[in-house]
């Protein structure tokens, strides 16, 4: 049986997945056409920096129930061999799942496989100065939606997804992210888009001192400018 893909996404209190509470959640499974959606109680305040993005508010929460109660059914909901995807996931939304099972007492799902959508653009869509789900969403004509809404971002996740990725199994999508590619032109910066032998030498010795170079997003890069020898 083929891998089954279910997009999902989180609204939460605030970026910090150690302080921060998840006050909305919701998948789609394109397989099935299933959706999920849940308010959530976080049993704290929801700042009203917060609220000014996603518009969900303490009145809105306050009869709803906590991650705890609804864990179970998340679960249920992404049982058996799949792959969650959501957009920027390794850094945002699966830290905040991990934390809230954790806190809640619950087991996570150990078959859980994960996908970061975010870095798949990031990696095979360089001619892009940016890469958030709502400018990808206007690239690929995707129609509007009530951004910064769970669901609401999820099925238009599913859609760009679909079109970044083209005819492409889930399996060959995990295959393709795990090789190794040599780059020809910056994908990050102030210099995004540039032919790696253009930068200047100042701001490659900037990248390496800093330490960028040394993180494990930024390898490839490394292993381009060394084999162009171009760090020295």
């Amino acid at each position: 049986m083929a891998t089954r893909t279910i997009f999902y996404d989180t609204e939460t209190t605030g970026l910090s997945s150690d302080k921060d509470r998840i006050i909305e959640i919701a998948a789609y499974e394109p397989l099935t056409d299933r959706t999920f959606i849940k308010l959530i109680n976080p049993g704290c305040p929801i700042p009203p920096e917060a609220s000014a993005i996603h518009h969900i508010t303490e009145a809105m929460v306050a009869d709803c129930p906590s991650f705890g109660q609804v864990a179970c059914e998340f679960s249920e909901f992404c049982e058996g061999d799949v792959v969650l995807i959501a957009h920027n996931n390794d850094a945002f939304d699966m830290p905040f799942l991990q934390k809230e099972y954790a806190r809640c007492g619950a087991a996570f799902p150990s078959s859980w496989r994960f996908f970061d959508s975010l870095k798949w653009a990031r990696r095979y869509r360089t001619d892009l100065p940016r890469h958030t789900l709502q400018f990808l969403r206007e690239i690929y004509g995707v129609s509007a939606n009530n951004a910064h809404r769970a669901l609401d971002d999820v099925i238009v996740l599913h859609q760009v997804f679909s079109q970044m990725t083209d005819d492409l199994t889930i399996d060959q999508i995990l295959t393709l992210m795990t090789q190794p590619r040599e780059l020809l032109h910056m994908p990050f910066g102030k210099h995004q888009g540039k032919p790696l032998k253009e930068l200047p030498s100042d701001y490659i010795r900037w990248l390496l001192s800093g330490g960028a170079l040394d993180k494990s997003e930024n390898l490839e890069l490394r292993a381009s400018f060394e084999k162009l020898g171009l760090l020295k």
